[in-house]
């Protein structure tokens, strides 16, 4: 036996002494339930043998008959709730094996050379990550779940939908080696069991924790909940552990399939984490709050790596690796499925209605200077007036004061900035504008908190995945904190600027995959402008943002196009 295979033996073991330690405490509980019941059948028998006579007798045995009825009623209200609960199911978009018979081919290839079971279903996370899912519970076992076949043994293989278009075929298949890998350990009854011990009592927890129940109701289900935590809070160590040593066998089990392709794949799964993160924080997240979605994240990571591997000038190695087959060939629509997963991407990040409409649509990369930077600059220097109007500031002089410029922004702050000045007293005007309309926007959090959803054509959705993930707030993984008066400020005076430079400089609105919205002025992105702006914001200061008017050509005394 090779050094692999007894690695591996020694972690499934491991696994397995973790899975009956887990249903050992199961019992315990058990037989602490059920001890009363014992004690009054052995007293019951006891006086019909003539033992234990007498009224006091009498009085134990029936006081001890009430105690073990009350006790065993609460053991089955308690296992009610634990089996009843839904456990929560990761959002995800489902594949159907006819929409991508070469993904589930490779899959089951990767399964028979690791010789484990293949994964009952494939679906798709916007995230980059990879993992097996359990949804075998019955309360799963309808819907787009039912329809992916979710019911059966076997877990679901979730693959993270950045790595289906960054990584080449080979690559997808050696990270997801270790992953197929854990069917093997799934498939044990003791492994089995104590998982769904559980998630069970996870999720009786978590319904208990659910608002809006009446107090007939909400009390047993709290009083469920109360012990379910004692439950878990004994199991915690054990169940870490024996996830731990699934993951470690499942791990060295994987090491004969293309062991040294992995640690090249290994690098792609850093990257694409960096690309991802980027893409959804500075590109998508603006569109998002201005209530548009972008309809190809997944290929637009691809061309946020690109550019980040340009810039790290490592293109000659990368445009080799690129002429490869991408693993998003592997899907008969690739199109579609990205689509449903940047949609899915946006409620879960930003939260949101499950369906596009009018003032949630979705947006091509091509479209998106004009459609998102543009408009959300024009949106911003509108509202920037606007408050300016509210705090009685004048038009600054001009031809016309009735039109917006530039210089009344400048003029206003660059009076007395800084703590307590008029920026602190702008910034809380376009704070509370800012809640203001997010408040009133109907469906979704409005043009800072526009809100996405999974009403689009997914590969194979039959049903919105976040009704199986339960009552959660949206959105579930926000990407970034409130924005702070200062924050919103700096953004808006900038969104002015921009929209100076393009009526009165001929720039333009641009888009970078790295950072998201750009002004264009020849062509060329300019980085530089976030400095003159926050010393004016901060400090009250107009001299570096007048240079910088001046070297790009920028008239602040001219009227500004708003919407």
């Amino acid at each position: 036996m090779s050094g692999i295979d007894v690695g591996e033996e020694l972690g499934a073991r491991a696994a397995q002494a973790r899975a009956l330690s887990l249903l050992r405490i199961r019992s315990r509980a058990l037989a602490v339930a059920i001890l009363p019941a014992a004690v009054a059948v052995v007293l019951f028998a006891a006086g019909a043998q003539g033992h234990l006579a007498g009224a006091a007798w009498d009085t134990v045995r029936w006081t001890v008959l009430g105690v073990a009825v009350v006790v065993l009623l609460v053991t089955v209200l308690v296992a009610v709730s634990v089996a009843r609960a839904r456990p929560a199911m990761s959002p995800t978009v489902p594949v159907p094996e006819e929409g991508a018979p070469d993904l589930y081919r490779l899959v089951r290839d990767l399964a028979d050379r690791l010789d484990v079971p293949a994964p009952s279903a494939i679906a798709l996370t916007p995230d980059c990550d990879s993992w097996l899912e359990d949804r075998t519970h019955r309360a799963l076992r309808r819907g787009a779940v039912a329809a992916a076949g979710a019911g059966d043994a076997a877990p679901v293989l979730v693959i993270g939908s950045p790595f289906l278009w960054w990584m080449r075929v080979a690559e997808l298949r050696a990270v997801l080696a270790p992953v197929v890998a854990g069917t093997g350990p799934s498939a044990h009854p003791d492994i089995a069991a104590a998982r769904r011990f559980v998630r069970g009592l996870d999720a009786s927890i978590a319904d208990a924790a659910a608002p809006g129940r009446g107090a007939v109701r909400g009390a047993p289900l709290a009083f469920a909940g109360w012990v379910s935590r004692l439950l878990l809070r004994a199991c915690r160590d054990h169940a870490a552990e024996m996830e731990r040593c699934v993951a470690a066998a499942a791990s060295m089990r994987a090491q004969t399939v293309d062991h040294g392709l992995r640690i090249a794949a290994q690098e792609q799964v850093g990257l694409a984490y960096a690309g991802w993160d980027r893409l959804l924080t500075r590109v998508a997240l603006p569109a998002w709050r201005m209530g548009r979605w972008p309809s190809r994240l997944d290929a637009g990571v691809v061309s946020a790596l690109t550019e980040l591997s340009r810039r790290d000038r490592l293109a000659d190695g990368f445009a080799l690796r690129l002429g490869e087959r991408p693993a998003c060939d592997l899907l008969e629509e690739p199109g579609v499925a990205d689509e449903a997963a940047s949609l899915l991407a946006a409620r879960l990040f930003h939260g949101g209605p499950a369906e596009s409409g009018p003032g949630w649509a979705p947006v091509d990369w091509q479209q998106y200077p004009d459609e998102v930077v543009d408009r959300k600059w024009r949106t911003e220097a509108a509202r920037l007036h606007r408050v300016l109007d509210t705090l009685g500031v004048p038009r600054a002089s001009a031809a016309d004061p009735a039109v917006p410029t530039l210089a009344r922004v400048m003029e206003h702050l660059s009076g007395s900035g800084g703590p307590g000045g008029p920026g602190e007293e702008l910034a809380a005007g376009i704070g509370a504008a800012v809640a203001r309309e997010e408040a009133a926007a109907p469906g979704h959090g409005g043009p800072e908190h526009g809100g996405p959803g999974h009403g689009g054509p997914g590969a194979g959705a039959a049903e919105d995945p976040l009704d199986l993930w339960g009552p959660g707030p949206l959105p579930l993984f926000p990407l970034q904190p409130p924005r702070t008066g200062t924050e919103l400020l700096a953004d808006h005076v900038a969104a002015m600027v921009c929209c100076a430079a393009v009526d009165t400089a001929g720039a333009a609105p641009g888009l970078d995959w790295l950072d998201g919205p750009a002004l264009l002025v020849g062509g060329e992105r300019r980085a530089d402008l976030a400095t003159p702006v926050l010393s004016l914001v901060e400090d009250g200061d107009p001299d570096p943002l007048l240079s910088w008017l001046a070297e790009v050509g920028v008239r602040s005394d001219k009227p500004v196009r708003l919407v």
